[in-house]
């Protein structure tokens, strides 16, 4: 099943294989040709009150979904929180009687609520938000599914607290029991859990090309910093430049018999002319420089960026300062690699630029 969040995600799954009635579209931009593709088969989230309009205008009686902003959000940082008033995603819920009048003037049925709040671990904030959520499927006397989102927080550094599954969903259970006795209705519960299931599933492997420092002969610790950069970066990791995100960082040097010497405390950086391509930002704050303790290292020897399987190659800056995109590679059980995606060549990079005549 393929959860798209554009109408070109849609194609490239069906083009991919994926049969139109396993994809499900919840877009901030609805694409032009959303009749063809709900004519395909595909289900569609409306996101806000335009969208309905839209798809009633365009596929009047039809079933669909309504994606609601419950008014209530988590997230790790204010840039991975989709929910509450500081959020443009889904329909705010007080406007409610609007979507039940453009519902009515366009003979639609509801038939999936949709909401999805952020990037957050607390149990107690899944049990409320299903709460709120089960109150919005009350209103709806035809909904059958109702669709949490995703947004299981990832542990993919030391000490960071992942999603308890477990906990989080004997609540939201609880609350669907409770739905059930007090309506006689039993919904279908649909989430989407791809981050959760390969963040970890991937590493980004980049060649430390330089070292740098702003600390003079007389400089004291404070005064400077040392500099680790990379041959990666923005253009394959964006998470950390854009949330302050952190990812596990680890030194392989290229000569197996060099002798083991003291860690380092360097900030490291990406390769493109841009002050905010930032391996190491402090966690939550993108602008902000924090150094990481490292194994020692020299210019040549690998770095490792570690939980890169979500957010990364499909959110990267590729060819920013025309640096083509990376090659992609899959590990097999017996330890062989496929590349399952080459290298782009730089002739690629420019193949749909037009000379002026």
């Amino acid at each position: 099943h393929i959860d798209a969040s554009s109408g070109h995600e849609v194609r490239r799954a069906i083009a991919a294989g994926v049969p139109a009635s396993r994809i499900s579209l919840s877009a901030q931009e609805l694409p032009k040709d959303v009749a063809e593709l709900l004519a395909l088969g595909i289900e569609v989230n409306c996101c806000s009150l335009q969208q309905i309009e839209s798809v009633g205008k365009a596929c009047p009686g039809r079933a669909i979904g309504v994606r609601f902003n419950p008014g209530l959000g988590s997230g790790g940082t204010k840039r991975t929180n989709v929910g509450g008033p500081a959020s443009s995603f889904g329909i705010w819920h007080e406007l409610i009687g609007q979507v039940k009048e453009l519902v009515r003037l366009h003979d639609l049925s509801v038939v999936r609520i949709h909401t999805h709040i952020g990037s957050g671990s607390d149990p107690a904030v899944w049990a409320k938000v299903s709460g709120m959520s089960l109150d919005l499927c009350r209103e709806f006397d035809a909904v059958k599914v109702l669709n949490l989102g995703g947004g299981y927080k990832v542990a993919r550094m030391k000490g960071e607290m992942a999603t308890d599954l477990q906990e989080c969903g004997t609540a939201v259970m609880q609350n669907f029991r409770t739905f059930e006795q007090e309506t006689g209705r039993k919904l279908w519960l649909e989430v989407e859990p791809g981050t959760f299931l390969v963040a970890n599933a991937c590493s980004v492997v980049c060649t430390i090309q330089d070292k740098v420092s702003t600390r003079g002969p007389g400089s004291s610790v404070q005064d400077g910093r040392d500099f680790i950069k990379t041959d990666s970066g923005m253009t394959e990791v964006l998470r950390p430049s854009l949330y302050g995100a952190q990812h596990p960082l680890l030194v392989v040097p290229m000569d197996p018999l060099q002798a083991p010497g003291p860690p380092e405390r360097a900030v490291v950086v990406g390769h493109c002319c841009e002050s905010g391509d930032l391996l190491t930002p402090a966690e939550g704050q993108p602008e902000e420089l924090a150094e990481r303790l490292l194994g020692p290292s020299k210019v040549g020897d690998l770095l490792v960026i570690e939980g890169a399987g979500a957010y990364c190659s499909s959110m990267s800056t590729k060819n920013y300062n025309s640096y083509p995109e990376a090659p992609e590679l899959l590990l097999r059980t017996d330890g062989t690699f496929a590349v399952i995606r080459k290298r782009q060549t730089l002739e690629q990079i420019w193949q749909n630029e037009v000379e002026l005549a």
